[in-house]
């Protein structure tokens, strides 16, 4: 028996997990299972085509809110030029209503419900020996008589008895692809919202498997093991060792964590603020801090001791962090939420996820929408349009304030820019919602965007709102340019070295005692190595004095030169003292 498991992704560097745990649990009894990892930005006339080249007996699909609607229409073509495949669905979007799903698509045969390893192992087992499906529990199916979904989505009790998904062959595949992997199931919480409430308890794979398959990955050389476990710090004597091993481990790899910031203990906090750069990648889900918020939807935050975590974390700068906050809650007015965003805004993360409430199918928010006058999308995503404290018209500005805080803050292209602009509205929240109703007026909020085009959005924003500052402006944009992407993109607009400061600077490299005392052991080579290595750039005195956060006293003029040295893993920058630019006098002076 021929049999195909594929799924459709977000984006091209995912892979799933899902396909392959299925496919790891049947091969014993099935060994020639095949598995494909598609995305939705590929055709589904393509997929399809690929699809009926395999001549599978049975296709499996994995459905998500991101490609119900492409699995579906894919499973009706599968239908009409393979009509004698078995069509089988599972994942999120199909386990709560796989009556509706084989009601409403006459193309598919059956539906997992839930977790499903050892159901669909028990239903290619009953398809290949032509039995019965009937007793199959977890199981939507067809008969005579109609359609039958009986039971509640299934969970494997003992995680031990799945074995690893992953093989070498597999790795060198997704060389190029985000690798997924979980160490759990299950979460301590029940938020409303997610489809975690609809089980209870977490359940562990064994410490020694766990260091095992990660040394796999390790060997390897995968560029990201991003964990899937809803809160991979639950419980200390299983995250602990598994974090004492990566951080001691010899490796680029990164390793990505959701978790709990309020549950991380000493140890813990510890070994990510000494970790090697880059070793880790947080995700810290706040979704409000609002707590009659919280409590509507059975959340408990410890916001002091969460923020004083992150700000711990984001001071050693290890670790990159990445805070999320949920737009559409119960009880959170437009005017609450702001002060949310400027709470987790204050902890300055590398990323703040501005995310819209979802009513997923099987949670216990969707089952009590009308308590809290919910209207959302009645196809996925779901997404909340507005509820009895927040109208369209409020969540319709926070959509645009979304995309802005993706291209100004998430993109990290223009740290210091965006600093300068909150100090100067003394409110993050207001500084992103005024800047939203100029892009919106300006119709930036239609079309797609270059790093070059946001930082003349910038410029003309400042030239329009605070035109007494735009110079700053641009000067930090200049110095964000070089300091964040290295100088690659540089905006034309912008006020960069002039011939004769270029002169300036030429002279100062030429000298190797006076460049030694900002760069060790310095050796001039040739000028296209140097160029590729170093960068001198003049700002305005007020600037150099708002970056450093001190006075410059020890200069006569109002340009300072900055030093910018791209050798290491991050751009490293100084100022150069008056005495070895300003000293030299004649053709070498400012």
């Amino acid at each position: 028996m021929r049999i195909l498991l594929s799924a459709i992704n977000a984006k091209y560097i995912h892979s799933s997990l899902a396909i392959r745990s299925l496919a790891a649990y049947c091969r014993p009894l099935f060994p020639s299972i095949e598995i494909e990892d598609y995305s939705i930005n590929n055709k589904v006339q393509d997929i399809l085509a690929d699809v009926y080249a395999r001549q599978p007996d049975v296709v499996g699909l994995s459905c998500y809110i991101w490609n119900r609607e492409m699995v579906l229409e894919l499973a009706q073509l599968i239908r009409q030029v393979l009509p004698q495949t078995i069509i089988v669905l599972g994942g999120p979007e199909v386990s709560y209503d796989a009556l509706d799903i084989l009601a409403e698509n006459p193309a598919v045969d059956y539906v997992v419900q839930g977790e499903g390893e050892e159901t669909f192992r028990l239903l290619l087992k009953a398809l290949e020996e032509k039995n019965s499906t009937a007793d199959i529990v977890g199981l939507g199916r067809r008969t005579d008589g109609g359609i039958i979904a009986e039971g509640v989505p299934q969970v494997v009790g003992e995680l031990g008895t799945l074995p690893f998904m992953y093989t070498e062959d597999d790795l060198a595949e997704l060389k190029d692809k985000i690798i997924y992997y979980e160490s759990t199931r299950g979460c301590p919480f029940s938020c409303r919202y997610c489809l975690s409430s609809a089980t209870q308890g977490v359940r562990y794979h064994s410490k020694e498997r766990v260091l095992q398959e990660l040394k796999f990955f390790i060997k390897a050389g995968v560029r990201q093991v991003k964990f899937v476990d809803r809160t991979f710090n639950a419980d200390p004597k299983h995250y602990l060792p598994i974090l004492r091993f990566l951080s001691a481990a010899e490796t680029k790899t990164n390793f990505h964590f959701e978790i709990s910031a309020d549950y991380l203990t000493e140890e813990a906090l510890d070994i990510l603020c000494n970790a090697p750069h880059g070793r880790f990648q947080l995700e810290i889900g706040i979704q409000s801090t609002y707590l009659p918020t919280l409590a509507a939807i059975t959340r408990r935050n410890n916001w002091g001791l969460i923020s004083a975590n992150v700000r711990r974390l984001r001071e050693a700068g290890r670790t990159h962090l990445h805070l999320d906050l949920i737009a559409g809650l119960p009880c959170e007015s437009y005017e609450r939420f702001a002060e949310s965003f400027n709470d987790v805004f204050g902890l300055r993360p590398h990323m703040l996820q501005l995310g819209f409430l979802k009513m997923l199918k099987g949670s216990e928010m969707r089952n009590n929408a009308a308590t809290y006058g919910y209207e959302f999308m009645q196809k996925p995503p779901y997404e909340v349009l507005s509820n009895d404290c927040l109208p369209y018209e409020k969540m319709r500005r926070l959509k645009i304030i979304e995309d802005i805080l993706e291209e100004v803050y998430n993109s990290g292209r223009f740290e210091q820019t965006v600093n300068w602009f909150v100090e100067i509205h003394n409110n993050a929240f207001q500084f992103f919602e005024e800047l939203s109703f100029y892009w919106e007026e300006k119709g930036y909020h239609r079309i797609a965007h270059s790093a070059k085009s946001i930082a003349l959005y910038l410029v003309e924003y400042c030239r329009k709102k605070y035109p007494q500052h735009s110079g700053r402006c641009k000067d930090l944009l200049k110095f964000d340019a070089l300091n964040i992407i290295s100088g690659r993109v540089k905006a034309d607009f912008l006020d960069w070295n002039d011939e004769r400061t270029q002169l300036d600077c030429d002279n100062f490299w030429r000298s190797e005692s006076l460049v030694g005392k900002y760069i060790a052991d310095y050796k001039f080579n040739n000028w296209r190595e140097q160029k590729r290595l170093y960068h001198i750039e003049l700002f305005d005195r007020a600037t150099v004095e708002c970056l450093c956060g001190k006075k410059a006293n020890d200069y006569s003029r109002d340009c300072l030169p900055i030093l910018f040295d791209y050798r290491g893993i991050k751009p490293q920058w100084q100022v150069i003292a008056a005495e070895d630019f300003e000293r030299r006098g004649g053709q070498n002076a400012l």
